[in-house]
């Protein structure tokens, strides 16, 4: 019997994977111990409860060492840099912090202010509570209470008891370890209301990951959380992201009808999806956005009479065994 073509597939990607693993074992053994951040923590407990889960995460490796050597192998062809005076001038920010010379220290990578700007701006004007983890010298602090306006209430949090300084007028400073868990439920006691979190803290992943599972339910609807210097590849946090990514794929095909006479297909959301709009990866950052409404149905109606070739728009649309099933 001839293998089928997914089969073939298959055998392709795992002696791509072997193949990989000779060539270069120490970069291998680094993917393998990022497993875990991709299934999350509890690893071997997960393996015993849900097999089949397990195996599923284990099927999509070789794609993650596909995905790595095409960005690494991969000649991009870039854009020439032209600089262009009119980026401050649309960006308060970074006009903020080009001419900010003197007081309390900011230290942000440039290519971050086009992403504050990008996700940021429709909060200017507004009533909103800004969390910043990481105060260092407290410039910043300032920086986001002058950006959004009077609505604005910043809270820093850091480690260091000396950051009680930067405590001021709509800045509230709360001090404890971003790592535990017990300092963020005090947190939102303190603070019940928060539409943005800046995580520019440790930078550790577990610190991250800590503060990201114990604040991203707390957001308000609406809210954005960003979080900063996710440096290094590969990244136990960048892994446990592309995880989290993933779950905004899950899908149950169910044929739509519509009072309209329209048919076509929805999917039910799951849980993760009905919180969360979209998830962005850049250059040492990631921003996740809460949904501002809710969602009760992804819906891909049909619109048209002729569908040709017809053994293209396969009815109903099929759905692949190993993510057919919402989590």
């Amino acid at each position: 019997m001839k293998p089928t073509a997914p089969l073939r597939s298959k055998f392709s990607m795992f002696a791509k994977l072997v193949s990989t693993a000779i060539k270069n074992p120490r970069r291998t053994v680094e993917w393998l111990n990022l497993l875990p951040s991709v299934v999350h923590q509890g690893v071997v407990s997960t393996a015993i409860k849900n097999p089949r889960r397990t195996v599923e995460w284990l099927n999509e490796l070789p794609s993650v060492v596909q995905g790595v050597q095409f960005s690494r192998e991969t000649d991009f062809s870039t854009q020439i840099e032209v600089e262009d005076d009119s980026l401050e001038a649309a960006n308060p920010l970074l006009s903020y912090f080009n001419s900010h010379r003197e007081g309390p220290g900011i230290w942000k990578w440039m290519h971050y202010f086009d992403i504050y700007q990008r996700h940021f701006s429709k909060f200017v004007g507004r009533e909103v509570h800004v969390l910043e983890v990481g105060i260092y010298s407290g410039g910043s602090l300032t920086m986001w209470r002058e950006y959004f306006g009077k609505g604005c209430r910043v809270y820093g949090v850091d480690i260091d008891e000396a950051c009680m300084a930067y405590k001021d007028e709509g800045i509230e400073v709360f001090i404890g370890d971003q790592a535990d868990r017990s300092f963020w439920t005090r947190v939102k006691d303190a603070a019940p209301t928060i539409d943005i979190l800046i995580d520019d803290g440790g930078h550790h992943h577990e610190q991250q990951r800590i503060t990201l599972e114990e604040m991203l339910p707390h957001l308000r609807t609406g809210g954005v959380y960003l979080c900063e210097d996710i440096t290094g590849v590969p990244n136990h946090f960048a892994s446990y992201l592309q995880g989290l990514a993933s779950s905004l794929h899950s899908y149950s095909w169910e044929r739509l009808e519509m009072p309209s006479g329209l048919s076509g297909n929805k999917s039910i959301p799951s849980n993760f999806q009905q919180a969360i709009r979209a998830i962005h990866l850049y250059p040492f950052v990631a921003v996740i956005e809460k949904r501002e409404r809710n969602v009760r149905q992804f819906i891909a109606p049909k619109h048209g009479t002729q569908w040709q070739p017809c053994s293209l728009v396969p009815e109903p649309l099929p759905i692949p065994p190993a993510v057919a099933t919402r989590p």
